[in-house]
C-alpha cells in the first residue's frame, strides 16, 4: 500500500517522525510521498527522503502561501530543489478559495500566476503534478485545459479530491489520477461542496485511484479528530476496496501499479 500525499515535515511530527514512519512501514505501507507547501518545508521533505529508502518528496508552494514568499528567487530555489533524485512531483500546488480563520483568502490572481508557473516548471523538469483544489474547480479546470501542452502523460494527481462530477470528468479526461483520503469515510457532503466523496469515488475507475492520508489531517473513522498518520492509509484502502466491490488484494495491487505509473517509482 502507498500513501501518495502526507506532511511528515509539519511541526506535529517533530518529536516522533521516525516512529510514525516505522509504524507505517511495519503496517505494510510500501512508499510515502512527503509533500512540501513552501520553500522551507520543501527542503525538509527532501531531508527526510534522504533518510529513508521508502520516502519520496514533492516540492512546491501551496496556494495558501503564495503571498508569503520572501524573495523573487523562489521559483529558481524550487527548481533547484526539484532536481533532487528523491523528488518525484511538483506539489502541493493549485488554487484554494476557502476563507480560513488564520489566512482568509489569498489573492486569486496571485494564486493563478504561481499555479501556472509551477505547472510550467513541472513540464520543464518532466515531473508530475500534485494539485490542491478547494472551491476553485472552474479556474483549475480552465487553467489545466489552457495548458494541455504543459501536461505530461500521465500529468499527475488531483490530491484529496473534492468537487463536482463534471470537474471529475474533466480532469480524468486530461489524464489525471484521483487521490482519496480518510475523509472518504465521513458521512454527508462537506460544507461548500455539492457532491459526496462516495459518489465521486464510485465514479472514478480503479485504474485512476491513488490512496493518501494528507497526514496530519483528515484521519479516517474511527480516528476522526485525532492526528492522522500514514499507516491509516490502510483504512482508506480497505474502505475504497469495499466501496468499489473489489477484492482487497487486487485493489492494492492496482493502486501500487497506479503509483508506479504516475511517479515513475518502482515499489
Amino acid at each position: 500500500m502507498i500513501d501518495a500525499h502526507c506532511h511528515l515535515n509539519f511541526r506535529t511530527f517533530e518529536k516522533d517522525v521516525d516512529k510514525v514512519i516505522q509504524e507505517a512501514l511495519d503496517s505494510g505501507v510500501k512508499a510515502i510521498i512527503n509533500v512540501g507547501t513552501q520553500i522551507d518545508s520543501s527542503k525538509k521533505t527532501i531531508n527526510l527522503a534522504e533518510k529513508y529508502k521508502n520516502i519520496y518528496a514533492a516540492v512546491g508552494v501551496h496556494p495558501h502561501h503564495t503571498d508569503k514568499l520572501n524573495n523573487n528567487d523562489w521559483l529558481k530555489e524550487l527548481e533547484n530543489l526539484a532536481k533532487h533524485k528523491k523528488v518525484v512531483a511538483i506539489g502541493e500546488i493549485g488554487l484554494d478559495y476557502f476563507s480560513y480563520k488564520s489566512n482568509g483568502i489569498t489573492d486569486p490572481i496571485l494564486q493563478k500566476k504561481l499555479f501556472i508557473q509551477q505547472i510550467e516548471l513541472a513540464y520543464r523538469l518532466k515531473l508530475p503534478l500534485q494539485i490542491h483544489n478547494r472551491h476553485a474547480e472552474k479556474d483549475i479546470a480552465d487553467i489545466l485545459d489552457n495548458h494541455k501542452l504543459y501536461l505530461l502523460s500521465p500529468p499527475g494527481m488531483i490530491h484529496c479530491f473534492s468537487g463536482s462530477l463534471d470537474f471529475l470528468r474533466k480532469v480524468l479526461d486530461l489524464g489525471f489520477y484521483i487521490g482519496f483520503d480518510g475523509n472518504i469515510t465521513y458521512k454527508g457532503v462537506a460544507p461548500g461542496e455539492t457532491t459526496s466523496l462516495l459518489d465521486l469515488a464510485k465514479y472514478t475507475p480503479v485504474e485512476k485511484i491513488l490512496t493518501e492520508t494528507d497526514s496530519p489531517y483528515l484521519s479516517p473513522i474511527p480516528f476522526r479528530g485525532l492526528r492522522n498518520t500514514p499507516k491509516n492509509v490502510i483504512i482508506v484502502k480497505e474502505f475504497l476496496a469495499s466501496l468499489k466491490n473489489f477484492d482487497a488484494e487486487k485493489f492494492q495491487t492496482q493502486i501500487d501499479n497506479n503509483f508506479e505509473r504516475v511517479f515513475k517509482v518502482e515499489l
